[in-house]
């Protein structure tokens, strides 16, 4: 009776699910915790069940443990993410296998990763990140510890007036708003001493241009 119920398509699909969203969970925390648990119990009943009633081999068994043995290499030493798409790509292959192989078995597992991505996406920012994770979103790249820091806002010093520092060739440097800052005229040379006005603010560039006596 117990085997017949695990034989269930909703019982498959959730199984499955629980497989991704185990995978998901570890690649995102990088560590053996209760994702890895999870995991383990889901495949374990999952290939177990199939197994006893005959609908799939240790072909299948073996396709899958190599695509989890892919992803903790990846896991473990530093890649281009490389063995995690092989590993992923075996698991899909081998759990559409284990179900068929048919049409069915593809919008099976489609479903299965539609709920893991719906669960992970409510546990994701409870979850610490791993270096594989940060790999995979690039979030890495262009942070304050790599260097890169973002650009000021100054929009604040838009239509502000001001006085030139120094002669702007365009470039130079102008006091606005009691505070010195990097400005480009919009073309036009100005006299150091000069009053200004901030008529453009893109990024960190400040263009000015000579205030018009009455």
């Amino acid at each position: 009776m117990q085997i017949e119920v695990m034989g269930l398509p909703i019982v498959q699909i959730l199984l499955v699910a629980i497989m991704f969203l185990a995978v998901l969970v570890e690649i995102k925390t990088g560590g053996m915790g209760l994702g890895t648990l999870l995991g383990i119990v889901a495949a374990a009943v999952f290939f177990g069940s199939q197994y006893v009633n005959g609908l799939v081999s240790f072909f299948e068994i073996a396709i899958f443990l190599g695509g989890v043995l892919c992803i903790g290499i990846e896991m473990l030493t530093p890649g281009a993410g490389i063995f995690a798409g092989i590993g992923i790509g075996a698991m899909l292959y081998s759990l559409v296998l284990s179900l068929g192989g048919t049409s069915e078995a593809i919008y099976a597992i489609l479903m299965a990763v539609v709920i893991a991505i719906i669960l992970f996406a409510l546990i994701l920012k409870k979850l610490p990140s791993s270096r594989l994770w940060k790999k995979v979103l690039l979030t890495d790249t262009s942070t304050a510890t790599l260097g890169y820091v973002s650009a000021k806002d100054y929009t604040h010093l838009l239509g502000k007036n001001g006085v030139a520092l120094t002669e702007l060739r365009p470039a130079g440097t102008a006091i606005i708003d009691e505070g010195p800052f990097d400005v480009v005229s919009e073309g036009t040379y100005i006299k150091r001493g000069e009053a200004v006005t901030v008529i453009m603010v893109n990024g960190s560039r400040i263009v000015v241009r000579k205030q018009i006596e009455n």
